[in-house]
């Protein structure tokens, strides 16, 4: 491909070199770079790629994009000067894949809580009614029905690109992703095309990234201001944010929620372990997902999936079939009577939401004086101001609760534990245990559980992996659970 065709609406400062050159591949990563590169260097939070152009260079790339000039310049390499080298990678990459999002009707899901499972859902949803679909997921990225593992919530625009090509390639007309705040930050969705947006809710996530809730709140509002005139934008009313996401977007202003007047206003009318009876607007519909935050979730698939031309009657029996995404509200049955939960709530919010839907439920069970108990933990080297905070909710809503490791990574699993018991009063830490090894915790759990009891794990869901001092090994809740209350 031309270079001059890769870098078409791109702004560009500055051109040294030959326009008129055959481009054989785009890349970020030095490492990646082979004769006939068009190299981008980029400044990540990690690395600087512009400590990399000499190699990119001796690797045989043709052309770099830099933000500055290198000392030294080949005479055989074309410089691109621009302001923003993130920015032109991600319209470069969408122009030398031909605009691919273009081709689809792609619906993009922002917030804190609530992505994988409104983008998930969507795309069974549609795949069910027979329409070819892609997904870009945290736990998965899907080209029609085939199954590509996902190694980040919003991959970088090489990767997002060249997999929705390969969407378009299969004949899908649809596909939906989730947006991260990191994402949108980072330039990794610039040159995309939405036919609509989501906004789910934000609450107290990722400000060991965005340093304030501010920077965080305007990532995800960014998202909604580039959407085009022809997309839609549905937002959550009952977050205190969702109003001010519409505020400069072009985009159609749609609204959902269960405490305001929206366009999609639900109110739940029961509520049950295996589903909940719910009223949209003046239509009543089951579905098997639980709680009022899974009430929001089906509100924004409702309002995304209509605005998309989904048939309204043929919507509401589609949505009633939906079972929840991987490791979200993961229900784990046991033949000891023991109720088992696997949910990914890692925020503070998320882990509230769970454990006050779980208490509406065990409110309404014929079961007397069944228990709640909670094994949680905290990621390492990640926001640590939400760990008190953390465990003062699973302390405040549970009934007995296990403080463990989560993902410690580079961190002290024994440190994080430590920063939690912050947040916790004398009174609490007697209802409080701390067991480092997370399988311990678990089968601790339901060693300490009788029949009617419900055990939660919750901050990793559909993670099937544990990273303790650098190294990745293999661990999985639902399986760890599932094993324990079997030999129980």
């Amino acid at each position: 491909m031309k270079l001059k065709d890769i870098l078409v609406n791109c702004n560009l400062d500055e051109i040294i070199g030959k326009k008129d050159l055959d481009i054989a591949d785009v890349s970020f990563d030095s490492r990646k770079v082979f004769e006939g590169t068009l190299f981008f260097a980029v400044k990540g939070t990690q690395s600087d790629g512009h400590d990399y152009i000499d190699m990119a260079v001796e690797k045989g790339a043709k052309a770099i994009v830099c933000e500055r000039l290198p000392k030294s310049l080949n005479e055989n390499v074309t410089y691109i000067r621009v302001a923003n080298s993130a920015y032109v990678l991600g319209m470069s990459a969408s122009n030398f894949y031909g605009n691919p999002s273009k081709s689809l009707k792609l619906t993009g899901v922002t917030g804190t809580n609530g992505k994988t499972t409104i983008a998930t859902l969507l795309y069974r949803l549609f795949t069910e009614a027979g329409y070819a679909c892609g997904l870009l997921s945290t736990i998965e990225n899907i080209i029609d029905r085939e199954v590509i593992p996902a190694t980040h919530t919003t991959p970088d625009p090489i990767e997002l690109n060249a997999l929705l090509r390969k969407m378009v390639d299969r004949g899908c007309e649809y596909a939906f992703m989730e947006v991260s705040s990191h994402a949108i930050d980072q330039n990794r969705i610039a040159g995309l095309h939405f036919a609509g947006g989501i906004f789910t809710n934000l609450t107290h996530d990722h400000l060991d990234y965005h340093k304030t809730m501010a920077n965080y709140r305007n990532a995800k509002k960014k998202f909604f201001d580039d959407l085009p005139a022809t997309a839609f934008a549905l937002t959550n009313l009952d977050d205190k944010n969702g109003a001010v996401m519409l505020q400069n977007t072009r985009a159609k202003k749609l609204s959902y929620a269960l405490k305001h007047d929206a366009d999609f206003k639900g109110v739940v009318l029961e509520s049950h372990f295996d589903g909940m009876l719910m009223k949209v607007n003046d239509r009543e519909m089951f579905t098997r997902l639980v709680g009022g935050f899974n009430a929001s979730n089906i509100l924004a698939i409702y309002g995304a999936a209509l605005s998309l031309g989904f048939d309204q009657d043929e919507l509401l029996v589609e949505i009633s079939k939906l079972q929840g995404a991987n490791g979200r509200f993961d229900m784990v049955h046991s033949d000891c009577g023991v109720v088992g939960i696997v949910d990914y709530a890692h925020t503070p919010d998320a882990l509230e939401n769970v454990l006050k839907t779980i208490n509406e439920v065990k409110g309404q069970l014929p079961t007397a004086n069944c228990q709640l108990l909670t094994v949680v933990g905290c990621g390492g080297n990640r926001d640590t101001s939400k760990r008190p905070e953390m465990a003062a909710i699973a302390v405040k809503l549970s009934d007995k609760v296990i403080l463990t490791s989560d993902n410690p990574r580079d961190e002290d699993p024994d440190e994080i534990i430590r920063q939690m018991k912050e947040g916790l009063s004398d009174d609490d830490m007697r209802k409080t245990l701390s067991i480092t090894d997370r399988r311990e915790a678990i089968r601790t759990a339901v060693a300490l559980s009788k029949k009617g009891d419900i055990i939660l794990l919750a901050g990793k869901g559909h993670e099937d992996y544990q990273i303790i001092k650098g190294v990745k090994r293999h661990f999985d809740d639902k399986e760890e659970l599932t094993n324990a209350l079997k030999e129980k």
